[in-house]
């Protein structure tokens, strides 16, 4: 089977301030000539840093993938410029630098919130515009849309766009992060209609911050990080290396603890109260490789109070992999037991007895109010990760679901209901 899509080399440059004289247009070149008296006067060059050169980035830098008819496709990555270059060079909307992108098929394009639409023009007018570009003939989009869509939300352009796109049927859909302003009913729809494509032997490029999405729908994936194309594999693998990968932005558990106080994850808004954060298991070592479901964790946060109080909690969170909250865990969930009032170096010590988290990798943010306000917070303080073991002694462990509980069941004869 031949790909329909392949990218071979593919790289993207894009120029830092003023563009070059052949990728000027007219309104670039306006602003340049207007400019170039107070450049002058500063001192400064046509780029405005000093140098006779314009700088310039690399978006993409030698990418090579293959993608074949019915496939769906995540792309994820921190560089959000990165992922966007690509959808756009595979729409046609701008060129490689260097390299080539094949398409095999006709290709329908939801790249942003109303991409495409004028905002003068009515959704009746956009939607006959969009659909002759995209191929359509009369009949196939006679809407009856006479709003200017100047006045619709963000949701009505989402369902006006995702309805031109879907309607048309290509053999490619490309979907960049426009679902995320449209209601969880709508998302599903969309998610459904898209599956629907896969389904029928078309192929979807989607991007979405949503992980659980990406899961969801794609069964393959793509990771780039700093314009490269870091993995290529199945959507849970490239899950798993974006989240938790080598890139290192999570820290690892070590037997020193974590240390907190300059923890990249916290907001400068906050102090750093929150000193360190231990995670133990239950004779109090280090957790080294991992916790096996069912064992005990003991958690030691260190922190500080600089006012006496009396009213202070700390309460620690874990999220899986698709950043969906799945456990929390605080002091304020216990009931007062002293209105003494502490200050100075505190140690909150929480334990859980039994600790029933499915297998997988999950990511601990670390908070400290006083008086219910939050006054420290650390983003991704910790990574712990969750072994699997034989919780129910039958040799199999549950991979869906949250998390795992003691249950019963018992094969008994059924019995006719009671008559009343």
């Amino acid at each position: 089977m031949e790909p329909i899509i392949k990218v071979e080399n593919l790289s993207k440059k894009y120029l830092l301030g003023v563009l070059g004289h052949a990728e000027d247009s007219f309104r670039e070149a306006l602003v340049r000539g207007l400019r170039k008296p107070w450049d002058l006067l500063r001192g400064n060059s046509q780029n405005g840093n000093g140098s006779s050169q314009p700088s310039s980035i690399w978006a993409l830098r030698d990418i090579n993938f293959e993608i074949y008819p019915g496939d769906t496709v995540g792309i994820i990555g921190s560089n959000g410029a990165g992922k966007s270059t690509l959808l756009k060079i595979l729409a046609r909307i701008t060129d490689p630098t260097e390299g080539v992108a094949r398409l095999r098929g006709r290709t329908g394009c939801l790249l942003e919130v109303g991409t495409g639409f004028h905002p003068e023009l009515t959704g009746r007018e956009n939607v006959f515009l969009n659909g002759a570009i995209l191929g359509m003939n009369k009949a196939e989009i006679d809407k009856f849309l006479d709003t200017p869509v100047k006045h619709f939300s963000s949701g009505m352009y989402l369902r006006l766009a995702f309805a031109v796109a879907a309607h048309l049927e290509p053999e490619i859909l490309i979907v960049d992060e426009a679902l995320a302003v449209g209601d969880m009913a709508f998302q599903k729809k969309c998610l459904a209609k898209m599956r629907d494509f896969s389904r029928s032997g078309r192929t979807v490029l989607f991007v979405s911050h949503s992980l659980a999405a990406l899961e969801n729908l794609c069964r393959k994936g793509i990771v780039l990080q700093q314009g490269q194309l870091v993995f290529s594999g199945s959507a849970s693998e490239a899950i798993k290396h974006y989240v938790g990968g080598p890139s290192g932005r999570r820290p690892a558990v070590a037997s020193g603890g974590i240390d907190l106080t300059r923890a990249p994850g916290r907001s400068t808004r906050f102090r750093p109260l929150l000193k360190r954060l231990d995670l133990l298991n239950r004779e109090g070592y280090a957790l080294q490789q991992g916790l096996q479901v069912g064992e005990a964790l003991k958690a030691q946060v260190l922190f500080d109070l600089h006012e006496p109080t009396s009213l202070f909690g700390v309460t620690l969170a874990f999220d899986n992999l698709f950043g969906q909250r799945v456990l929390v865990a605080s002091s304020n969930y216990q009931p007062d037991s002293s209105n003494e009032e502490h200050y100075g170096e505190q140690l909150y010590v929480c334990e859980i007895q039994n600790f029933t988290l499915i297998p997988g990798e999950y990511r601990i943010q670390a908070t400290l109010s006083i008086g219910g306000v939050i006054v420290d917070r650390v983003e991704d303080a910790a990574s712990l990760t969750v072994i699997g073991s034989d919780f129910y002694g039958t040799g199999r462990m549950p991979t869906e679901g949250t998390c795992v509980l003691e249950q019963a069941w018992h094969l008994r004869q059924p019995t006719p209901p009671l008559v009343q």
